[in-house]
């Protein structure tokens, strides 16, 4: 509490530091103010006073008492958003007074230091935060795309990822986004990849073959893994199938993954019937409607064969998580491919027979990193070796 004289003397002194102590209790008062409407007045009358302090330190003082309130009359703080850029800009970031309409035109005017204050708002709407993106520089949009509580339009994002595909830092922001697109994502994960291939790190570390096998199964996966996601409302596999970038492999990679989801979204958008329908077929249909339904998707009878016997499997096994299940099922699909053509296996299941040659390898090396794993924790695992080749061993760790 100060009385009104003591008030009045803090006012008119000459000292700048007694007028801000002055102004910023006239803020806390007016914010406060309980009592009659004339001392409301008064009070307001008193700010507004305070607007016209020839001492940048009591109008910041001022601004200070009201920057966080939303109780603020809009004329003083749109005066303050006019006052010197040290004021200005603390008004831009923190005032919940202003709306989008009184932000508008300061974007538009592209003062940096104005955008990178609006950018820090506690709230910011999708619409200020596109046209945020559309004016700042890539150090801004670096800002917004890492406010995770900032609504981002699906467009822009689309539009962002086509500009920012090769910028590794801007990229990775763009893929930590949940609301990013599918389709964009996706071509995200393919400069990723591109990216990979072209590392001098990785390129040494890796023979050219096996690398090319890596990125395509981290790239197919990454596919199915995204239209699992989206599958909801399917038009993420549409966008795939109308582009043809469903083939064979897709497809069996997608199964094998547990992305059951994904893959009926794609047989759904190849066939052209209901997703219902798929579903139930996948569910527990015999292999003969499973077959017309390949076939109606567009399938040739072989490739369609082999899709109905790892549906058959799958529906006994938990392929998402189960990697043993899902050695055993790749396993399983080439032997009775094996066995059906007698090893002759014909030009239209050469790319289904190599991709699952592939998976076994692969499937093979991580269960087997799983057991030896789990024979390595085992306090009682002890491998019994004769003696000669102990000895062998002996002698090669110590040369």
């Amino acid at each position: 509490m100060i009385g009104y004289q003591a008030f009045a003397d803090l006012s008119l002194s000459t000292d700048s530091n007694e007028r801000g102590h002055a102004a910023h209790l006239a803020a806390q008062a007016y914010l406060d103010h309980s009592g009659p409407a004339d001392e409301h007045a008064a009070l307001y009358a008193a700010l507004i006073g305070f607007l016209d302090d020839p001492s940048v330190k009591v109008r910041a003082a001022l601004a200070y008492g009201l920057l966080h309130s939303p109780e603020v009359p809009r004329p003083i703080i749109l005066a303050l958003l006019r006052d010197s850029p040290v004021i200005a800009r603390a008004v831009l970031q923190y005032s919940p007074v202003l709306v989008d309409a009184d932000l508008m035109p300061l974007i538009r005017s592209g003062d940096a230091g104005g955008l990178v204050a609006i950018a820090q708002r506690p709230k910011i709407s999708g619409k200020i935060a596109a046209a945020l993106v559309e004016a700042g520089d890539d150090n801004l949009v670096l800002r917004l795309l890492q406010r995770m509580d900032v609504p981002l339009p699906k467009d822009v994002l689309a539009t962002l990822t086509l500009k920012y595909r090769g910028d590794a830092r801007l990229r990775g922001a763009l893929l930590a986004r949940r609301d990013l697109p599918a389709e964009a994502r996706m071509v995200l994960v393919r400069c990723v990849a591109e990216s990979l291939r072209k590392c001098r790190l990785v390129k040494g570390a890796l023979a050219p073959d096996r690398l090319d096998r890596v990125l395509r199964d981290g790239t197919d996966t990454a596919l199915s893994a995204i239209g699992e996601m989206a599958a909801s409302g399917g038009d993420y596999a549409r966008s795939l199938v109308q582009h043809e970038q469903v083939s064979t492999r897709v497809l069996l990679h997608a199964v094998l993954t547990g992305h059951v989801m994904f893959f009926s979204s794609c047989l759904t958008a190849l066939a052209e019937v209901s997703e219902s329908k798929v579903f139930s077929l996948l569910e527990t249909g015999s292999r003969t409607a499973l077959m017309a339904l390949f076939g109606r998707a567009g399938l040739r009878e072989g490739v369609a064969r082999v899709l109905a016997r790892l549906i058959l499997h799958a529906r006994l096994a938990d392929l998402s998580d189960d990697l043993a299940a899902r050695h055993y099922v790749v396993t399983a699909l080439t032997e009775e491919m094996i066995a059906e053509y007698d090893g002759d296996i014909p030009a239209e299941l050469e790319e289904v027979f190599t991709y699952l040659s592939e998976q076994n390898i692969t499937l093979a090396r991580k269960a087997a990193r799983g057991v030896v794993s789990a024979f390595a924790g085992s306090r009682e695992g002890v491998i019994a070796l004769p003696m000669a080749e102990a000895g062998e061993v002996r002698a090669l760790t110590a040369a």
